[in-house]
């Protein structure tokens, strides 16, 4: 016999499943199904409608709840995809590997927990607090829990609610002024004015709705000021600074295959040997771990031949390989090969931001990287703000798979404008998490980047997306991800420091940090009424 819920069971159920629904809203809107484009309105009425359900909630605990389910439904549907790395190719079983997921989404989401609780805190003690304080307070606390998020335990920002804005014209002028995180601060603002004027709309004070649809008119007005100054060449005064053709491989090695001797080892060396040899432009970009073995592993003759095949016509090449040895340890690197250089001048750079689980193992963990099958899961760290390589005039900034996440590292190359890098280039192999919306995320990811520093970034790697895209966040050429191509196409590198950068480059997230407590405190202590 069914029993049927009670009015006050539906009445406390509805919310808890909004929130859950209006996080799932949230994640599609990084990269839309289908179509993989980001959809910064989306993103905005999802977080509306989570503000919506804790200015409601009757309780610090209930608006907790909420919190939690909200973001622990948009993590999950974020990155669902880290089970295939450790289910398909980690070989760990699957019940566990949806643990771990579930596990790390439900981890990440205690900071938007404790952020719904605090905010809820202030309201259910101020009952007669001004809208505009509530709408301030939400974005500092978001953008707090953002930062713990983007930081703590090394930290893992993906999906952030900013990326979804990169095709917003409202708030992508921010980009190279506050960074991601101040474009998700600006949405969280823009969201929740949005859900208090609507209920101030349904409850009959349609002047105070009016008043606080101000809040997105002042932050589109100033985006557009922001865009005008940007076209007028201020402050930062970017300029071309020529133009290279590059040849971007993308080799499709099947990763249950790519660390296999017989097998992806010999099919990756055999692959981007021949196209090294064939390709025809200034520059070649092979991703992340492209030559999969060791210096000391390789062929006695393939790294001399592969050297005089990009030398000897007077070409440059990045190629993704580990360097070091299993005694001394080795790292995750990109070298740099150029004509008229040595073995001992040759260009390399150190993967810093080291994958979890993945790349090193955290402490009290390798229990379960003991359950996985993962080659090299131990890589030694390197450091930051290395130099770009340089070549033809420009200088090019490498940064391996998810470090491009990490904007505030990458500003620490632009700490001296005269060896700031005229041109980025990630390199990166997405195989790990199958044919999924990962390589769109990922995407959009670079393509913030590009906004924040006003840099091209070049994007080489093993599945896709392999791309080309302008300092604009444009993507000027694209290869079709899951199958073996050469891209080839032409960048322009830039000039110019922009605000983001100049802050980024001393003083990390702190300025951010610094804006988020100003915020709440503003709102916690305002008097006023609107």
């Amino acid at each position: 016999m069914r029993v049927p819920l009670s009015e006050g069971a539906r009445s406390r159920a509805w919310p808890l499943a909004a929130a859950v629904l209006a996080g799932l809203t949230q994640a599609l809107a990084l990269a839309l199904p289908g179509s993989g484009q980001p959809s910064g309105l989306l993103q905005i009425v999802g977080l509306a409608v989570f503000y919506a359900l804790i200015l409601n909630a009757a309780s610090v605990g209930r608006a907790a709840w909420l919190g939690g389910l909200f973001a622990t439904s948009w993590l999950c549907a974020t990155f669902w995809w880290l089970f295939i790395s450790m289910h398909v190719y980690g070989g760990l079983a699957a019940p566990l590997a949806v643990a771990a997921v579930l596990a790390l989404a439900a981890f990440l989401a205690l900071y938007y927990a404790l952020a719904a609780a605090l905010w809820a805190r202030w309201r259910l003690r101020r009952p007669a607090g001004s809208a505009l304080a509530r709408v301030l307070l939400f974005g500092g606390l978001w953008l707090g829990a953002e930062l713990l998020r983007g930081t703590l335990w090394t930290g893992f920002p993906w999906g952030g609610n900013g990326y979804a804005q990169v095709d917003n014209a409202v708030l992508r002028p921010f980009a190279p002024w506050l960074g991601v995180y101040g474009v998700g601060l600006l949405a969280a603002w823009i969201a929740a004015g949005l859900a208090e004027a609507v209920g101030h709309w349904r409850a009959g004070n349609t002047r105070l709705a009016l008043r606080l649809l101000g809040v997105p008119l002042v932050i589109g007005a100033l985006g557009q000021g922001a865009a005008a100054l940007e076209r007028h060449g201020w402050p930062w005064q970017g300029q071309d600074t020529g133009t290279l053709s590059v040849a971007l491989l993308q080799g499709n090695i099947p990763q249950d295959e790519k660390f296999v001797a017989g097998a992806g080892i010999e099919q990756s060396l055999i692959w981007y040997g021949q196209h090294l040899w064939a390709a025809r432009a200034d520059l070649i970009v092979l991703p992340e771990t492209a030559i999969p073995l060791l210096p000391d592993q390789l062929p006695p003759d393939y790294w001399p031949q592969l050297q005089q095949a990009v030398t000897s016509a007077g070409q440059a090449a990045l190629v993704g390989m580990p360097l070091g040895n299993f005694e001394q340890g080795y790292t995750n690197s990109v070298v740099g090969i150029a004509p008229g250089q040595t073995d001992a001048q040759s260009y390399r750079y150190d993967k810093t931001h080291l994958v979890p689980f993945g790349e090193f193992i955290p402490p009290f963990f390798r229990w379960f990287t003991d359950l996985m099958n993962i080659p090299l899961g131990d890589f030694n760290r390197g450091h930051l703000g290395q130099p770009s390589f340089v070549w033809r005039g420009q200088r090019i900034a490498p940064n391996i798979c998810y470090e491009d996440l990490f904007g505030e590292e990458i500003a620490r190359t632009f700490l001296r404008a005269d060896e700031a890098p005229t041109i980025l280039a990630n390199v990166s192999n997405i195989g790990w998490f199958g044919d999924t919306v990962a390589v769109a995320q990922h995407l959009q990811i670079s393509r913030m980047r590009t906004l924040e520093f006003d840099r091209p970034m070049l994007r080489a790697t093993n599945t896709g997306a392999t791309a080309v895209i302008d300092h604009q966040a444009r993507v000027t050429a694209s290869a079709q991800p899951y199958t073996e191509a050469v891209l080839n196409a032409e960048v322009t590198g830039r000039s110019g420091i922009t605000p983001y950068a100049v802050w980024a480059a001393r003083w990390g997230l702190l300025p951010l940090e610094l804006l988020a407590a100003l915020a709440a405190v503003w709102a916690l202590l305002a008097r006023c009424r609107v």
